[in-house]
């Protein structure tokens, strides 16, 4: 049985020190944090502990940054904390780092490549002289790595505010009944959006696919997506490609899951462009045709690529969510990184907004709508993207079971 932060009495945390397992692994732009969100959904945990006395060193990763050095001034002052950063070599003189300030910042953990072998070596190492472990990073926990599952075994574990959250919500989305349930998936990965399509085909009244996870669909039809983004890692004797509902095109036998049936075609791409595009999220268009056809979904030419959904697609997919009971979206249905293709994902975002309960997550999709400044109207925000569609798929997350949550 997990037990979450709550569960340890105020008095208890008093002069103790705290290993926290946070995710600060955000986007940073010339230097500076270029969406705090992530950051900024730890502050309640962070809080409740320095409050009632406790001492934090936090531990995260960064895909990205070699160390946080460059962004430790800018992330305490998000979190209304002045810290230093340390790294794993400093953790020896612990007691003498936590009298300069009662919160540290561990420097990005993946510098050491044990931690996502989940080395048990590297958890012990860390543990030394902490009193508690608290994971508050959702956002990591389908990860078996080792300041996620391995370091539980040497400390008393416990779940934070934001985990308790996530878990809340994301479980309420699972279990609410289906009728009036609409699922929303965009993005790019059929590979881990597939199994949650599976999972809710008895979850949810309907299942409104599109952006470049439609493609997959579609090739899988027989169709000619030209030059837009689909996932060509996935073999082709994966179940991923020997689908039923995929190979038919999204059709399930229920009528559950809905393609769009018009999109927007913008010509001079490659397959290098598009993966640019995805990879780097800028690219000089060159000789793109920034202003796209409107188009039926048909063939298409070796240079032409699918850049978003269609106006009536759009107009139809908004009707269904609006009229739902709950909206659980995941993944932006054009290429938003260009501003001319960013208008499916827009009224698909306003939609969802509208609805009764609206769950969305992942980073696309909530950089969306925080530039439409919409994040305050969804019901609730997840922090993960691959976490959150592991957990709706149905799979156990290893940082969860190391907390006993499926005990």
């Amino acid at each position: 049985m997990i037990k979450f932060l709550d569960s340890i009495q105020a008095e208890d945390l008093n002069g103790k020190k705290v290993l926290l397992r946070v995710d600060f692994n955000v986007p940073v732009k010339e230097g500076k944090v270029n969406d705090d969100f992530k950051i900024k959904s730890h502050q309640e945990t962070l809080n409740y502990l320095l409050e009632n006395g406790a001492k934090i060193l936090l531990v995260s990763h960064h895909d990205n940054l070699p160390s946080f050095l460059s962004i430790t001034e800018e992330v305490g002052e998000i979190i209304g904390h002045t810290m230093s950063l340390v790294s794993r070599f400093e953790l020896p003189a612990l007691d003498l780092l936590f009298q300069t300030s009662p919160i540290l910042l561990l420097d990005n953990i993946r510098q050491d490549k044990r931690e996502e072998e989940n080395n048990k070596e590297l958890a012990l190492e860390i543990s030394k002289g902490f009193d508690f472990f608290v994971n508050d990073a959702f956002a990591v926990s389908h990860r078996r790595h080792a300041l996620t599952s391995a370091i539980t075994e040497f400390l008393p574990s416990y779940g934070g505010f934001l985990m308790k959250k996530e878990v809340d919500n994301l479980s309420s989305a699972i279990r609410q009944d289906p009728k009036g349930k609409v699922m929303v998936l965009g993005g790019a990965k059929i590979s881990t959006k597939l199994p949650v399509i599976e999972n809710f085909l008895d979850k949810a009244e309907k299942i409104l696919v599109g952006g470049a996870l439609a493609n997959n669909f579609w090739q899988a039809q027989g169709i000619k997506v030209g030059a837009s983004l689909v996932e060509d890692s996935v073999a082709v004797s994966d179940p991923v490609r020997s689908s039923p509902f995929l190979k038919k095109g999204g059709t399930d036998g229920a009528g559950k899951i809905f393609l769009p049936k018009d999109i927007l075609i913008s010509k001079g791409w490659t397959r290098e462009k598009m993966r640019d595009l995805v990879s780097q999220g800028y690219l000089a268009l060159g000789d793109i045709k920034v202003d796209p056809l409107i188009s039926e979904v048909k063939d298409l030419d070796f240079d032409e690529a699918i850049v978003d959904i269609g106006p009536q697609s759009a107009k139809d997919f908004a009707e269904i969510i609006k009229k739902a009971d709950m909206v659980i979206w995941n993944g932006s249905f054009g290429l938003s990184e260009v501003g001319e293709f960013t208008r499916g994902t827009s009224v698909i975002a306003k939609a969802v907004a509208e609805a009764k309960q609206s769950i969305i997550g992942g980073g696309d999709t909530i950089v969306a709508a925080a530039k439409l400044g919409l994040l305050d109207r969804f019901s609730y925000v997840s922090t993960g993207g691959g976490a959150m569609l592991e957990f709706l798929a149905g799979n156990r997350l290893p940082g969860l079971e190391a907390l006993g949550y499926y005990d």
